[in-house]
């Protein structure tokens, strides 16, 4: 593997992070913007995906450099720092939410963000929350992020050495949630996982599939086609296409009624985000397709400043997707509190987005001049 950042994946993977935390807010207008807005797939999957390529990227340059041991122990060691920080971020979060309830009238938060199991059964809850079982809204990608990390030690060296087995035998267990339905129980009474590690491990081990792939030495090939005389790409879009146009009806039910017959519409709804239902899943891989044919040959179009300072929040993805998940009930509390004026929603969704430039700024700085230039680990 070459050595070297993708600030692509960067760019790409603070995009979502802005996404998710958006959509977190309640009635928040910019939230019109993201990416679930456009089709079936949303933000999660950008960030599985990313998280997976991120992964497979660093630490399979790790072996290479260091062996397959090494490799391990960074593996774990980077799993325990995100177990920390899960842990962590449930306290400060769960501190916020009680606090903003005894501010708020209109709504009850606690209830919102599923936190009565944890009033009701509070030792059983942090027994629950230490076992990665109890998970507040909010807080689902952490647990399944540390379960997939966990596990990269398996898929690593498979991906390594085939990654097309890799990713068959992904997909095997993929199929286990359709006919078995498969999943992970999550804390008494609280059914299962938001999202099915069974089912989401796939999209992780696509962007480990995709790292492969972009690693591969270039080959001199005969000048391709344009894109619109390619077969899978005209596929692609015309299904990003399709997808968009009917989630945008979603918001029009009888726009949606009128182009989606009845006997088509019980076939294919509800689709599933929780065991990533197929339609997902191809409109996410179409998504990928159609970006990355999409995308400039050089990094040309990463030289202004909103790329960068996204590309810098993709950086430290952890720390800026921690403080999204906190910004999302306070931003929301503000709102409340000025009865979701619209003038205080665009407020807050642009603070808390400044905030979270703030935080990868100075964690940036931190890294430059706050730290010797020492050996360390690589980060994911």
């Amino acid at each position: 593997m070459t050595n070297g950042r993708d600030h692509r994946i960067d760019f790409f993977r603070g995009l979502a992070l802005i996404f998710i935390f958006w959509d977190h807010v309640p009635d928040n207008p910019f939230a019109q913007l993201t990416l679930r807005n456009f089709g079936f797939s949303d933000a999660a999957e950008v960030f599985v995906f990313l998280a997976g390529y991120a992964a497979v990227m660093a630490y399979g340059r790790v072996v290479a450099r260091e062996g397959f041991w090494v490799a391990c122990l960074r593996i774990l060691r980077r799993t325990w720092v995100l177990y920390v920080a899960h842990i962590f971020l449930l306290t400060l979060l769960m501190g916020i939410i009680f606090v903003a309830n005894n501010h708020i009238e209109t709504r009850d938060m606690v209830r919102e963000m599923g936190l009565e199991y944890f009033v009701g059964n509070p030792q059983q809850a942090l027994a629950d929350e230490l076992l990665l079982r109890f998970k507040p809204n909010l807080t689902d990608p952490l647990p399944l992020y540390i379960l997939l990390m966990g596990a990269l030690p398996l898929i690593l060296p498979i991906m390594l050495r085939n990654a097309a087995v890799a990713v068959g035998l992904s997909f095997s267990l993929y199929m286990m949630v359709p006919l078995f339905g498969w999943n992970l129980p999550a804390y008494e009474g609280g059914g299962y996982w938001y999202f099915n590690p069974v089912a989401w491990q796939l999209i992780f081990v696509l962007g480990g599939a995709f790292a492969m792939y972009t690693q591969l030495p270039a080959t001199p090939r005969a000048r391709p086609r344009p894109l619109w005389q390619q077969p899978v790409f005209l596929i692609a879009a015309l299904y990003m296409l399709v997808a968009g146009t009917l989630t945008f009806s979603w918001k029009f039910p009888e726009l949606h009624d009128a182009l989606m017959p009845k006997a088509i519409s019980e076939l294919i709804y509800p689709i599933d985000k929780t065991n990533l239902s197929p339609l997902r899943l191809l409109h996410f891989i179409a998504l990928v397709y159609v970006v990355a044919r999409l995308l400039p040959p050089t990094h040309a179009w990463l030289d202004n400043w909103p790329a960068q300072q996204t590309c810098r929040m993709g950086r430290y993805s952890l720390e800026i997707f921690c403080l999204g998940v906190l910004l999302a009930p306070l931003a929301d509390m503000v709102n409340a509190l000025s009865n979701d004026a619209w003038q205080m929603r665009i407020i807050t969704a642009l603070l808390g987005l400044g905030l979270m430039l703030l935080l990868s700024n100075w964690l940036e700085l931190n890294k430059r001049f706050g730290t010797p230039k020492v050996p360390r680990a690589v980060r994911v």
